[in-house]
Protein backbone atom coordinates (compact mmCIF):
# COMPACT_ATOMS: atom_id res chain seq x y z
CA UNK A 1 0.00 0.00 0.00
CA UNK A 2 2.57 2.47 0.76
CA UNK A 3 4.13 2.48 -2.93
CA UNK A 4 0.34 2.78 -4.16
CA UNK A 5 -0.34 5.60 -2.53
CA UNK A 6 3.53 6.84 -3.93
CA UNK A 7 2.64 6.04 -6.89
CA UNK A 8 -0.88 8.40 -6.52
CA UNK A 9 1.30 11.28 -6.01
CA UNK A 10 3.22 10.42 -8.79
CA UNK A 11 -0.10 11.46 -11.13
CA UNK A 12 -0.49 15.08 -9.09
CA UNK A 13 3.39 15.92 -9.22
CA UNK A 14 2.91 15.29 -12.84
CA UNK A 15 0.89 18.77 -12.73
CA UNK A 16 3.34 20.12 -11.09
CA UNK A 17 6.11 18.90 -13.65
CA UNK A 18 3.34 20.47 -16.33
CA UNK A 19 2.94 23.70 -15.08
CA UNK A 20 7.35 24.01 -15.18
CA UNK A 21 7.63 22.88 -18.63
CA UNK A 22 4.80 25.22 -19.72
CA UNK A 23 5.98 28.15 -17.72
CA UNK A 24 9.44 28.31 -19.46
CA UNK A 25 7.49 28.66 -22.83
CA UNK A 26 3.67 30.56 -22.76
CA UNK A 27 1.57 31.32 -20.13
CA UNK A 28 -0.90 28.63 -19.17
CA UNK A 29 -3.69 30.15 -17.04
CA UNK A 30 -5.34 26.53 -15.67
CA UNK A 31 -1.87 24.83 -14.84
CA UNK A 32 -1.53 28.14 -12.61
CA UNK A 33 -4.77 27.87 -11.24
CA UNK A 34 -4.24 23.97 -10.21
CA UNK A 35 -0.80 23.36 -9.45
CA UNK A 36 -0.77 24.23 -5.97
CA UNK A 37 -4.11 22.19 -5.01
CA UNK A 38 -2.99 19.06 -7.51
CA UNK A 39 0.91 18.97 -5.65
CA UNK A 40 -1.28 19.47 -1.96
CA UNK A 41 -3.30 16.39 -2.78
CA UNK A 42 -0.03 14.38 -3.91
CA UNK A 43 1.53 15.70 -0.73
CA UNK A 44 -1.21 14.05 1.55
CA UNK A 45 -0.98 10.70 -0.50
CA UNK A 46 2.68 11.09 -0.20
CA UNK A 47 2.49 11.82 3.36
CA UNK A 48 0.39 8.58 4.08
CA UNK A 49 2.76 6.63 2.01
CA UNK A 50 5.60 7.90 4.22
CA UNK A 51 3.67 7.28 7.37
CA UNK A 52 2.34 3.57 6.05
CA UNK A 53 6.33 2.57 5.29
CA UNK A 54 7.30 4.08 8.58
CA UNK A 55 4.78 2.09 10.83
CA UNK A 56 5.57 -1.21 8.58
CA UNK A 57 9.22 -1.10 9.56
CA UNK A 58 8.67 -0.27 12.53
CA UNK A 59 11.49 2.74 12.91
CA UNK A 60 11.45 6.47 12.26
CA UNK A 61 14.73 5.97 10.45
CA UNK A 62 13.04 4.73 7.63
CA UNK A 63 14.62 7.08 5.37
CA UNK A 64 18.25 5.51 5.41
CA UNK A 65 16.67 2.28 4.50
CA UNK A 66 17.54 2.55 0.94
CA UNK A 67 18.21 5.77 -1.84
CA UNK A 68 14.70 4.94 -2.43
CA UNK A 69 13.29 5.97 0.27
CA UNK A 70 15.63 9.07 1.03
CA UNK A 71 14.56 10.99 -2.32
CA UNK A 72 11.04 10.22 -1.47
CA UNK A 73 11.29 12.12 1.91
CA UNK A 74 13.67 14.64 0.10
CA UNK A 75 11.07 15.58 -2.53
CA UNK A 76 8.32 15.84 0.39
CA UNK A 77 10.37 18.18 2.21
CA UNK A 78 11.16 20.34 -0.61
CA UNK A 79 7.08 20.82 -1.79
CA UNK A 80 6.73 21.43 2.18
CA UNK A 81 9.05 24.20 2.06
CA UNK A 82 7.65 25.49 -1.10
CA UNK A 83 4.16 25.31 0.55
CA UNK A 84 5.46 27.31 3.42
CA UNK A 85 6.41 30.07 0.68
CA UNK A 86 3.39 29.84 -1.44
CA UNK A 87 1.46 30.64 1.80
CA UNK A 88 3.60 33.58 2.51
CA UNK A 89 3.83 35.33 -0.51
CA UNK A 90 1.56 33.42 -3.02
CA UNK A 91 3.82 33.36 -5.97
CA UNK A 92 4.86 29.83 -7.61
CA UNK A 93 7.58 31.02 -9.48
CA UNK A 94 10.14 28.63 -7.47
CA UNK A 95 8.49 25.86 -8.76
CA UNK A 96 9.54 25.94 -11.58
CA UNK A 97 12.73 24.53 -10.54
CA UNK A 98 11.03 22.85 -7.17
CA UNK A 99 8.17 20.60 -9.27
CA UNK A 100 10.27 18.60 -11.56
CA UNK A 101 12.97 18.02 -9.29
CA UNK A 102 10.87 16.60 -6.81
CA UNK A 103 8.85 14.90 -9.40
CA UNK A 104 11.41 13.00 -10.92
CA UNK A 105 12.46 11.82 -7.36
CA UNK A 106 9.21 10.50 -6.37
CA UNK A 107 9.23 8.95 -9.89
CA UNK A 108 12.45 7.22 -9.07
CA UNK A 109 11.39 5.99 -5.68
CA UNK A 110 8.15 4.77 -7.05
CA UNK A 111 9.88 2.53 -9.66
CA UNK A 112 12.77 1.60 -8.00
CA UNK A 113 11.33 0.52 -4.54
CA UNK A 114 12.51 -3.16 -2.73
CA UNK A 115 11.91 -4.84 0.49
CA UNK A 116 14.10 -3.22 3.19
CA UNK A 117 17.17 -5.52 4.05
CA UNK A 118 18.97 -4.22 7.60
CA UNK A 119 22.38 -4.51 7.05
CA UNK A 120 23.54 -2.04 10.00
CA UNK A 121 21.94 -1.90 13.74
CA UNK A 122 22.70 2.44 13.03
CA UNK A 123 19.20 2.25 11.47
CA UNK A 124 17.59 1.44 15.13
CA UNK A 125 18.99 4.83 16.69
CA UNK A 126 16.37 7.49 16.67
CA UNK A 127 19.33 9.90 16.12
CA UNK A 128 19.53 8.44 12.53
CA UNK A 129 15.76 10.02 12.24
CA UNK A 130 16.40 13.42 13.77
CA UNK A 131 19.95 13.79 11.35
CA UNK A 132 18.12 12.57 8.08
CA UNK A 133 15.16 14.91 8.53
CA UNK A 134 17.25 17.85 9.93
CA UNK A 135 19.35 17.55 6.91
CA UNK A 136 16.97 17.24 4.21
CA UNK A 137 14.97 20.11 5.78
CA UNK A 138 18.04 22.14 5.03
CA UNK A 139 18.85 21.19 1.54
CA UNK A 140 15.31 21.67 0.77
CA UNK A 141 15.72 25.63 2.09
CA UNK A 142 19.06 25.80 0.00
CA UNK A 143 17.15 24.56 -3.09
CA UNK A 144 14.93 27.04 -2.72
CA UNK A 145 17.20 29.70 -2.42
CA UNK A 146 19.06 28.71 -5.46
CA UNK A 147 16.08 28.66 -7.43
CA UNK A 148 15.56 31.79 -5.79
CA UNK A 149 18.99 33.20 -7.04
CA UNK A 150 18.41 32.19 -10.47
CA UNK A 151 15.16 33.86 -10.66
CA UNK A 152 16.30 37.08 -9.22
CA UNK A 153 19.68 36.62 -12.05
CA UNK A 154 16.95 36.23 -14.53
CA UNK A 155 14.55 39.41 -13.41
CA UNK A 156 17.45 41.30 -13.26
CA UNK A 157 18.45 40.60 -16.73
CA UNK A 158 15.57 41.23 -17.85
CA UNK A 159 14.82 44.76 -16.49
CA UNK A 160 18.45 46.03 -17.12
CA UNK A 161 17.95 45.36 -20.57
CA UNK A 162 14.75 47.29 -21.24
CA UNK A 163 13.13 45.47 -23.04
CA UNK A 164 9.39 43.63 -22.38
CA UNK A 165 9.24 40.79 -20.74
CA UNK A 166 8.54 37.77 -23.84
CA UNK A 167 5.41 35.25 -22.46
CA UNK A 168 6.42 32.72 -20.05
CA UNK A 169 8.54 32.79 -17.33
CA UNK A 170 9.35 36.40 -17.09
CA UNK A 171 6.23 37.49 -17.21
CA UNK A 172 5.30 36.00 -14.23
CA UNK A 173 8.20 36.47 -12.27
CA UNK A 174 7.29 38.88 -8.48
CA UNK A 175 10.13 42.01 -8.03
CA UNK A 176 13.49 41.31 -7.58
CA UNK A 177 13.13 42.49 -3.66
CA UNK A 178 10.74 40.13 -3.31
CA UNK A 179 12.79 37.28 -4.44
CA UNK A 180 15.90 38.60 -2.56
CA UNK A 181 13.50 37.97 0.15
CA UNK A 182 12.32 34.80 -0.52
CA UNK A 183 16.20 33.48 -0.63
CA UNK A 184 16.90 35.51 2.36
CA UNK A 185 14.13 33.54 4.29
CA UNK A 186 14.81 30.33 3.08
CA UNK A 187 18.43 30.50 4.39
CA UNK A 188 16.85 31.49 7.29
CA UNK A 189 15.09 28.59 7.59
CA UNK A 190 17.56 26.09 6.72
CA UNK A 191 20.27 26.80 8.41
CA UNK A 192 19.29 25.73 11.74
CA UNK A 193 18.47 22.71 10.62
CA UNK A 194 21.30 21.88 8.66
CA UNK A 195 23.53 22.93 11.83
CA UNK A 196 21.41 20.23 14.01
CA UNK A 197 21.14 17.51 11.39
CA UNK A 198 24.96 17.59 11.15
CA UNK A 199 25.30 17.56 15.28
CA UNK A 200 22.60 14.59 15.24
CA UNK A 201 24.60 12.98 12.72
CA UNK A 202 28.33 13.39 14.22
CA UNK A 203 26.54 11.96 17.81
CA UNK A 204 26.08 8.85 16.13
CA UNK A 205 29.41 8.49 14.09
CA UNK A 206 31.15 9.08 16.65
CA UNK A 207 29.89 6.91 19.43
CA UNK A 208 30.03 3.89 16.58
CA UNK A 209 33.23 4.42 13.97
CA UNK A 210 35.23 6.88 16.60
CA UNK A 211 37.68 10.09 14.98
CA UNK A 212 38.16 8.19 12.09
CA UNK A 213 34.51 9.04 10.55
CA UNK A 214 35.93 12.69 9.76
CA UNK A 215 38.01 11.51 7.00
CA UNK A 216 34.79 9.72 4.92
CA UNK A 217 34.17 12.17 1.89
CA UNK A 218 30.42 12.56 2.78
CA UNK A 219 31.54 14.08 6.26
CA UNK A 220 34.28 15.87 4.59
CA UNK A 221 31.33 17.75 1.84
CA UNK A 222 28.81 18.44 4.36
CA UNK A 223 30.99 20.45 6.50
CA UNK A 224 32.19 22.28 3.63
CA UNK A 225 28.29 22.81 2.29
CA UNK A 226 27.77 23.86 6.24
CA UNK A 227 30.25 26.43 5.74
CA UNK A 228 29.82 27.63 2.67
CA UNK A 229 25.67 27.85 4.25
CA UNK A 230 28.03 29.81 7.22
CA UNK A 231 29.18 32.28 5.13
CA UNK A 232 26.23 33.06 3.02
CA UNK A 233 23.95 34.14 6.13
CA UNK A 234 27.01 36.11 7.66
CA UNK A 235 27.77 38.09 4.60
CA UNK A 236 24.38 39.14 4.52
CA UNK A 237 23.89 39.65 7.72
CA UNK A 238 27.22 41.88 8.17
CA UNK A 239 28.36 43.07 5.13
CA UNK A 240 24.54 43.51 4.03
CA UNK A 241 25.43 41.21 0.64
CA UNK A 242 22.50 41.55 -1.52
CA UNK A 243 20.81 40.58 -5.14
CA UNK A 244 23.86 39.60 -7.10
CA UNK A 245 26.45 38.44 -5.16
CA UNK A 246 24.12 36.95 -2.98
CA UNK A 247 22.59 34.88 -5.63
CA UNK A 248 26.14 33.81 -6.93
CA UNK A 249 26.76 32.77 -3.51
CA UNK A 250 23.80 30.44 -3.03
CA UNK A 251 24.29 29.20 -5.88
CA UNK A 252 27.47 27.78 -4.83
CA UNK A 253 26.43 26.72 -1.72
CA UNK A 254 23.67 24.13 -3.45
CA UNK A 255 26.26 23.10 -5.49
CA UNK A 256 28.08 22.45 -2.18
CA UNK A 257 25.06 20.64 -1.39
CA UNK A 258 25.04 18.69 -4.83
CA UNK A 259 28.74 17.73 -3.95
CA UNK A 260 27.44 16.50 -0.38
CA UNK A 261 24.45 14.57 -1.77
CA UNK A 262 26.89 12.75 -4.17
CA UNK A 263 29.23 11.83 -1.91
CA UNK A 264 26.70 8.97 -0.50
CA UNK A 265 27.45 7.08 -3.15
CA UNK A 266 30.97 6.57 -1.90
CA UNK A 267 30.87 7.24 1.87
CA UNK A 268 31.26 4.39 3.90
CA UNK A 269 29.97 5.32 7.19
CA UNK A 270 26.44 6.24 5.10
CA UNK A 271 26.11 2.76 3.40
CA UNK A 272 24.38 1.18 6.49
CA UNK A 273 21.71 -1.25 4.42
CA UNK A 274 22.30 -3.19 1.78
CA UNK A 275 21.77 -3.01 -1.70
Amino acid sequence: MPLLWLRVSVLFYAVGLLYALAAVSRPCAWLSRVVVPCVGIGMIFHFVSLAETAMTTGHLSLTLMSIHDSESLLAFLILAVFMLVYARYRTTSPGIFMFPLAFLLVFASALAQQPVIFASRLMRSGWIGVHVAMIFTGYAALLLSFASSILYLVQERSLKSKSPAPDGVLSRLPALQVIDDIGYKSLLLGFPFMTFGLIAGSVVAEANFGPHYFYDPKIILSLLMWAVYMVLLYTRWSSGWRGRRAAYLATFAFLAAVGAWAANYFSAVHRFVAP
